[in-house]
């Protein structure tokens, strides 16, 4: 770049004495200069640097953090087969929903193995106590917890007619496709762990609840519609959170834990269709190995530029002057 101006010689005096009367441009704004607004000098692109936020990532650690995304493309065909085989007369709600209290039980216990009542400290269900007292203090988490579930189930049983009513002037076509939308909005707005304004869990998950009601409102009763709600809670607030537990805690038991999990859910969209299967496996490979490969090639393309025109950032810590 340029200078956009250069400053004249002032009429009747030579080169060099115009060169050692003119002052040398400092890139201040707090002193009148002698030289236009948009005047730079040739020292301007000296500060020129590109690239310098890069970052440098392994293959091996991209694919093991992809198990985030496949996990829960995995816990949205977990809850359509099982949905699909009530619909088919295939599985019982009273079953589903047996076999959903116990995995949530364990779950639950494993959770409380894993968290050591740390988050329930935090939230401020508890508070420190000593050694005599965790016992009793465990208890009465337990009672709180529980007499949450019973909150919730009943609450859920008693308002199933409703939902189970709530669509019924809705075409069955138009049911699927929102359904559809919902359930790609829920993976599009989940909270993989990246910062960014798209993510929100609390929209992910109303959008696959509200699919969840849709799908809910085709099945043949309203024991049916309970069941697949207490599912929806089970696979998209609790397991994501466990989820979440586990690879803070324990990321090599998280990264086994999920690749059971897509294993098995492969094996049951294959009992459901061949195909699906094999579309669904090819999807996971592709999230797994052919995005982050592509993810590490492209950063050599990059060519971010920083110097002197960027925006200041004020990196200190200001509290103490707004306290």
């Amino acid at each position: 770049m340029r200078a956009a101006v250069e400053p004249q010689a002032a009429p009747g005096l030579g080169a060099s004495e115009s060169r050692y009367r003119h002052p040398r441009w400092k890139k201040v704004l707090y002193e009148r200069q002698p030289f236009p607004d948009n005047f730079v000098d040739g020292s301007f692109l000296e500060e020129l640097r590109k690239n310098i936020y890069v970052r440098q990532y392994q293959f091996w650690t991209v694919v093991r953090e992809s198990t985030v995304v496949a996990q829960q493309l995995s816990s949205v065909c977990v809850f359509v087969v099982l949905w699909w085989y009530m619909d088919q007369d295939r599985l019982s709600p009273h079953l589903l929903f047996t076999y959903g209290l116990i995995t949530s039980l364990f779950g639950y216990l494993m959770f409380d193995a894993i968290d050591s009542g740390e988050g329930r400290n935090h939230s401020g269900r508890t508070r420190e106590c000593g050694p005599p007292l965790q016992l009793l203090s465990v208890s009465v988490r337990g009672w709180a917890d529980l007499k949450s579930t019973v909150v919730f189930v009943a609450f859920t049983y008693g308002f199933s007619p409703v939902l189970k009513t709530l669509t019924e002037s809705i075409s069955t076509d138009t049911i699927y496709a929102m359904s559809v939308f919902m359930l790609l909005g829920h993976l599009i707005f989940f909270d993989y762990g990246a910062t960014a304004a798209i993510v929100s869990s609390t929209l992910s998950l109303n959008m696959a609840i509200f699919a969840s009601v849709c799908l809910a409102s085709r099945l043949p009763s309203s024991l049916h519609a309970f069941a697949t709600l207490s599912l929806a809670i089970e696979v998209f607030a609790l397991w994501p959170m466990f989820q979440k537990k586990l690879k803070a805690i324990t990321p090599r038991c998280y990264f086994a834990v999920s690749v059971v999990f897509t294993l098995a859910t492969v094996l049951g969209v294959l009992t459901v269709s061949v195909t699906g299967a094999v579309l669904f496996a090819l999807l996971l490979l592709a999230v797994a190995f052919l995005c982050p490969h592509y993810l590490i090639k492209l950063q050599s393309s990059k060519d971010n530029i920083h110097g002197p025109w960027d925006e200041a950032e004020i990196k200190e810590d200001l509290s103490r002057f707004l306290g």
